[in-house]
């Protein structure tokens, strides 16, 4: 055994899972169905495995929605609410990931919030003093079996206890250490039914280790460990982390009875320093993450093989991916449309089992490996990235001014309270609307060449024509002209500026059954041209009230698009602000006054280490916002939005984006961020997200009320916006349209009882 990888794409080479999940979950196939097809793309994806050479095979990282809450509901951590809807198995895991509504019966879905330093996200498991842990599902064993049949040098995976504790949720006073025994006990019942199995090894992710862990975190991973590497039997374990290095814990780790340590040696690289100064045990095996598992690009095989030579441990080493594969596409041998300089550049998930194959069969036999290694080194010597000597004398001309807005915040805030005279609690959308069939029609239709860019257009602007009515019907006070022009937040702005390449079928699993297809950064980035002036212009005409103009912002384009390899992050973010900001002033020019810049992702890309927050990222992405408006007019509203990440540590740093008001996912974590924004004094008018878009479930006018409610008995009610939590595009019209009009009823409620700031009777 000497290739493995950590795990592969979930979704199918065609994204057969997602349609069929999607099929399912509108009772178009039952469940047998369903099943039938995720069998068969299990099977396709360890099959293409043992065709590439792969030595060690992972079962237990295919998912239905996340292999967070898979785990969670092997060990039975699963809330009571949810048990209570007396649902099968299946429905009752969807219930957990998406909520539950029938009739009058109603469940909130649980927390949604990114995977580390990615645009994955995870479902966030919930302990409480009714959480009993144990061994009660079936999914992993149940894979294991099916990839036996059928030939396969399996590998188990399963989330590790440690970093299931650290990324869950915990109340009724509970806390981690609580549930430690109870988990050792799961996990040894997990490795009890492996040994039965005739398991070989078992891949435990930890990737919470490459957060800061202090003493109290190590107590805690070498209580955990301690007890259940004690029970292995004749399971060989697998400590696997990623996305980092384990500096805090690295003797702890090696120190364990692991039989192999998995670290990631492309975003670790300190793990290098750790296992040159420190060494590694030569009882263990090393698996040496060295293909990159986020990124597209090949991998320059003179280089790893370099690395690996100047290791200092006389272990064996299987080589492996730096971190699962479900962050690439599929393969880049569907991309057909892509001109050939750049696609020879490319490694997709297949692409990459190729290279841990190739080289290992180099590592092991240089000589033999000659002619790939010549020809991958051939390769790297003949990138030829498109460059634009504009962008680098604007970007070298820059001054701090270029990064300040004036006047003030506060002083701006009296401007535009005058300036749009809006009602207290205005109501606004975070701003799409749903993407119906007819609209994905109407962009294929223009793709094929079956219709004009002139009928493309007509039928984009009886869209915004009636979207604009009903949301004047509907009550609300700002309004969106609905992006149905648009794919993808990412994608959308990337077609429009230069530097970027698109992908047909690159797909990758964001969350559940959602997928993007994130651009790619080829050549060096500029706006040529208007990207949304004249739909917002458009929009604008066709009513008296605001609308916003919407921009998805430099970071987020950034961190949802494979990035070079070859230039920083920052000076790839400041040419996206740079254009962004013409995008901007064009607007206003236009007399577009309110103008959303979306930052989703702005914690994303966040260092995994606090030390590194500012040093490393913050001091670079926060002016980078900057920016792209720091040129407006005081009269001008600059809007921004966040969604499912983790944003109280961060909230100072997100009040020095400078923007005028700032939506926030906020109704899926119950709120917990506002107590978070009042102890931060935070400056900024503020819309916490009231409806969850990301469930079907609709909210009742009542339970927006209530929530309203609490927002207003905490933040001063003349800085509080009124909004869903994120854009519309996914969800149904039905769906959309009910809850807005919950959304603006419950507001004129709430409205009608406050007198005065802060007070609500």
């Amino acid at each position: 055994m000497t290739t493995t990888i950590i795990g592969f794409p979930r979704i199918g080479h065609h994204r057969e899972l997602k349609f069929a999940t999607e099929h399912y979950w509108k009772n178009k196939i039952d469940q047998d169905e369903l099943l039938n097809t995720a069998a068969t793309i299990k099977a396709n994806h360890w099959q293409a495995q043992k065709d590439a050479g792969i030595d060690l095979i992972p079962v237990g990282d295919f998912s239905f929605f996340d292999g967070v809450l898979d785990t969670a509901n092997l060990l039975n951590i699963v809330p009571k609410r949810y048990k209570q809807l007396n649902l099968s198995p299946l429905d009752e895991y969807f219930a957990q990931a998406r909520g539950f509504q029938q009739g009058t019966e109603t469940v909130k879905a649980l927390p949604m919030k990114k995977w580390f330093n990615t645009n994955y996200h995870y479902i966030v498991p919930e302990f409480s003093k009714g959480t009993d842990v144990k061994l009660v599902g079936t999914k992993l064993f149940d894979e294991i079996q099916e990839a036996l049949q059928q030939g396969v040098n399996a590998k188990s995976v399963i989330t590790g206890p440690y970093t299931l504790l650290k990324l869950s949720r915990f109340i009724d006073s509970t806390k981690p250490a609580d549930f430690v025994d109870a988990l050792v006990t799961a996990y040894a019942q997990v490795l009890q039914r492996l040994n039965k199995q005739g398991v070989q090894w078992l891949q435990i992710d930890e990737p919470a280790l490459s957060f800061d862990v202090d003493s109290a975190d190590k107590n805690l991973f070498d209580k955990l460990y301690q007890g259940i590497l004690a029970t292995k039997g004749s399971v060989k374990v697998l400590l696997q982390n990623y996305f980092g290095d384990i500096r805090d814990i690295y003797n702890d780790v090696t120190s364990l009875d692991f039989d192999g340590i998995g670290l990631d040696f492309v975003e670790g690289k300190y793990n290098a320093q750790l296992v040159n100064q420190n060494g590694f045990p030569a009882d263990k095996i090393l698996f040496a993450g060295i293909v990159n598992g986020k990124n597209i690009w090949r991998n320059h095989y003179a280089t790893t093989l370099a690395f690996l030579n100047q290791l200092n441990t006389d272990a064996k080493i299987v080589l492996s991916t730096s971190a699962s594969l479900l962050h690439v596409p599929y393969s880049a041998a569907d991309e057909t449309k892509l001109p050939s300089d750049v696609k020879q550049h490319l490694a997709f998930a297949i692409e990459k089992l190729a290279e841990v194959k190739e080289l290992d069969s180099i590592y092991h036999d240089e000589t033999a490996g000659q002619a790939a290694l010549a020809k991958n080194d051939a390769l790297f010597k003949n990138v030829k990235h498109p460059y634009k000597q504009t962008v680098h004398d604007r970007i070298a001309k820059l001054t701090d001014a270029d990064y300040t807005r004036l006047p003030i915040r506060s002083e701006r805030e009296k401007i535009q309270k005058q300036e749009f005279n809006l009602p207290i609690l205005p109501t606004t959308t975070i701003g799409s609307f749903p993407q119906t069939k007819d609209v994905r029609q109407n962009r294929s239709k223009l793709r094929k060449g079956e219709i004009t860019r002139e009928e493309y257009d007509q039928f984009n602007e009886d869209k915004i024509r009636r979207i604009i009515k009903i949301q004047e019907d509907l009550g609300l006070d700002v309004l969106v002209h609905g992006e149905y022009e648009r794919n993808d937040m990412v994608e959308y702005f990337g077609e429009k500026l230069d530097g970027f390449v698109f992908t047909q079928n690159g797909w990758v699993q964001s969350y559940g059954t959602r997928g993007v297809k994130p651009p790619i950064i080829w050549g060096d980035i500029n706006r040529t041209a208007p990207i949304t002036v004249k739909a917002s212009v458009f929009a604008k005409n066709l009513t008296d009230k605001p609308v916003k103009g919407m921009l998805t912002g430099p970071v987020t384009i950034f961190n949802w698009s494979f990035p070079r390899e070859d230039v920083t992050p920052k000076e790839s973010v400041t040419q996206i602000a740079l254009a962004l900001q013409d995008e901007v002033l064009d607007l206003e020019k236009n007399d577009i006054k309110i103008i959303q810049i979306d930052e989703p992702a702005l914690r994303e890309n966040l260092p995994l280490r606090k030390s590194n927050w500012y040093s490393e990222y913050l001091d670079w992405a926060v002016p980078a916002f900057r920016l792209v408006h720091s040129k407006v007019q005081p009269s001008t509203q600059i809007h921004t939005h966040m969604c499912y990440s983790e944003f109280g540590d961060i909230i100072k740093a997100i009040d020095a984006l400078d923007a005028d008001v700032i939506s926030f996912e906020a109704s899926r974590a119950d709120f917990t961020l506002i107590d978070q924004l009042v102890a931060a004094n935070f400056q900024t008018e503020v819309g916490p997200g009231v409806y969850d878009i990301h469930s079907p479930r609709i909210p009742s006018e009542q339970e927006v009320e209530d929530l309203i409610k609490q927002l207003v008995t905490k933040l001063p009610v003349e800085k509080v916006w009124i909004n869903p939590d994120c854009g519309l595009k996914t969800r149904s019209e039905d769906e959309a349209f009910e809850s807005l009009r919950n959304i603006v009823n419950a507001t004129k409620k709430v409205r009608s009882v406050i007198h005065e700031p802060n007070s609500v009777v």
